[in-house]
């Protein structure tokens, strides 16, 4: 995905959710802060396409391994409430 402002990453996560999909700023902004410090994403400052600064965050090797782990978490965990939902009560 590259390095994006705020705006682009809240635009994206729209984009690509399945279901109609608002991310409220009084979250995203929290979240990358936080992401920041634990240092899975960098923010830099650049200028956008309109001549303005925006703050840039792009994920970091650390935060595609923290990545990694959760996808793997949600997997094992969406397994399990699907075994759940379809077992036949054995």
């Amino acid at each position: 995905m590259g390095s994006q402002h705020a705006y682009g990453i809240a635009a994206r996560l729209e984009q690509v959710a399945e279901q109609p999909f608002r991310l409220n700023q009084g979250t995203l902004y929290p979240a990358l802060v936080r992401l920041e410090q634990r240092g899975w994403i960098k923010g830099t400052w650049q200028t956008t396409e309109s001549n303005r600064e925006a703050r840039y965050y792009a994920i970091t090797k650390a935060g595609t391994r923290a990545l990694a782990v959760q996808i793997d978490r949600w997997q094992r965990s969406a397994g399990l409430v699907n075994r759940l939902l379809t077992s036949e009560g054995e």
